[in-house]
């Protein structure tokens, strides 16, 4: 199983990386670790401060097989860290990239969506927030992850089809991950309303 290296910001999104580490670790077999654009506290959107022991320099040397960009607010702000060397240096090597909601914005930043299919909390997000994205007519406003040559996007409404395409690309097997995706989607299949 491959190394996955989430990265959180301050304000980053509670929901979108839980699956993933809770998950993935413990009933998986992933090497996960954390990393910040500097080492140290982050407060996520719900208020848990989170001691991040590594910054982003860190990552290269880690070699992990994917790369998490979690959401947040900070990734709409002129605040967002510029991740764009590490995302394509990792991505040129054969690496995965993975963003969700606003951790989208920093693959788009990056030029990793303009030759991919992907999705965003919607096409007009990436163009409003990402500027010189190039790739709206790879867009697919899907509900759920979209993963293209080694990238891995979705909206921040599908932390749990993102969980469990990051643990594919980290080496889980497809039925596997399509079982961690059903046993989670368990709750709202056949309810009126969903």
């Amino acid at each position: 199983m491959k190394k996955v290296a989430i990265i959180l910001t301050q304000g980053f999104a509670d929901w979108e990386y839980g699956l993933i580490a809770g998950a993935g670790g413990p009933f998986y077999g992933l090497n996960i670790r954390f990393f910040a654009p500097v080492a140290g506290e982050v407060r996520s959107m719900g208020g848990l401060t989170a001691a991040v022991a590594h910054g982003v320099e860190a990552i290269p040397g880690w070699a992990p097989g994917v790369i998490v960009v979690v959401g947040g607010t900070i990734w709409e702000t002129e605040d967002a860290p510029v991740l764009d060397d590490l995302l394509l240096a990792h991505h040129s090597k054969g690496g995965t990239v993975a963003g969700i909601c606003g951790g989208t914005l920093a693959l788009a930043r990056a030029g990793l969506l303009d030759d991919v299919r992907h999705t965003s909390n919607d096409a007009d997000y990436l163009h409003r927030h990402a500027p010189g994205y190039a790739g709206s007519a790879l867009f697919r406003p899907e509900p759920a992850a979209v993963t293209d040559n080694r990238v891995i996007t979705a909206p921040g409404t599908a932390p749990v089809g993102f969980a469990a395409a990051v643990f594919e690309s980290a080496g889980l097997s497809r039925d596997a991950a399509e079982a961690f995706r059903r046993m989670l989607a368990a709750e709202h299949a056949g309810e009126e309303g969903y």
